[in-house]
């Protein structure tokens, strides 16, 4: 009997903590179960925290000045009213410290206004009024002016020939009207063009990259015999846009 109430005891210990254990599990797994889901949130978390912002988007104010040149010589010669005339930007031109319109970006012009040359020295004009830009992203800017060239004149020469063999002055012409490549031509930006700065680029506001009125002034009293080393870097400089008031 006694064997028997000792084996029972036994059993009950032992069945004890096996209860206890089986109790037990739930409340672990649910526990595991949480973990988890607070790691997965967390790496869902982080790309947003990590996530760069979008680059700082700028406005080239309308009006910018644009140097542009004929890609090959535009003559009055061959070219009549309407005819188009192919050129490019012949620098850069920046903002803010950020190249918005890059050299060598293709435009357009055409010819709206001419007169060939005629007698007594008469010289050939033409206006070529400026179309647009294509951008390297291939966006089409607007721009505005118009350029006149008129061809040399041969007055001096028909005069004299009127004075030496009279109604003969009359076979003296003058000269066409010639845009040669290289020639600047200043149009302007015809409307604001939206840019982004390239992300970590550093943006320097164009008031500051440009020297006052006053300061270059200065500079060019300071320094008289460097005006034309001055002029021929100047030749290769960016045009800078000023940025209007309000901007």
């Amino acid at each position: 009997m006694k064997v028997a109430t000792a084996f029972a005891g036994c059993f009950v210990v032992l069945a004890v903590p096996a209860h206890a254990q089986d109790g037990a599990a739930p409340g672990a797994d649910v526990e595991a179960v949480a973990a988890t889901v607070a790691a997965d949130a967390d790496a869902d978390a982080e790309p947003a925290v990590l996530a760069a912002a979008p680059p700082a988007s700028l406005l080239l104010p309308a009006a910018t000045e644009i140097i542009l040149t004929p890609d090959a010589e535009a003559n009055s010669k061959k070219l009549r009213e309407g005819h188009s005339v192919p050129m490019h930007t012949l620098f850069d031109v920046m903002h803010n410290g950020v190249v918005v319109i890059p050299k060598g970006t293709r435009g357009t012009g055409t010819v709206t206004w001419r007169t060939g040359k005629g007698a007594f020295g008469k010289s050939a004009k033409m206006e070529i009024t400026f179309n647009e830009l294509t951008l390297p992203n291939g966006k089409r800017l607007p721009l505005s002016g118009m350029h006149r060239q008129e061809g040399q004149g041969n007055t001096g020469a028909a005069v004299g020939a009127v004075v030496a063999v009279g109604v003969f002055g009359a076979f003296v012409t003058g000269k066409s009207a010639i845009v040669p490549v290289g020639q600047h031509l200043t149009a302007r930006t015809g409307e604001a063009l939206p840019y982004v700065v390239p992300a970590g680029a550093k943006i320097v506001p164009t008031a500051e990259l440009a020297p006052t009125a006053a300061a270059a002034a200065a500079t060019d009293a300071a320094m008289p015999d460097t005006a034309d080393a001055d002029a021929d870097a100047d030749a290769d400089a960016p045009v800078t846009a000023a940025t209007p008031a309000g901007e």
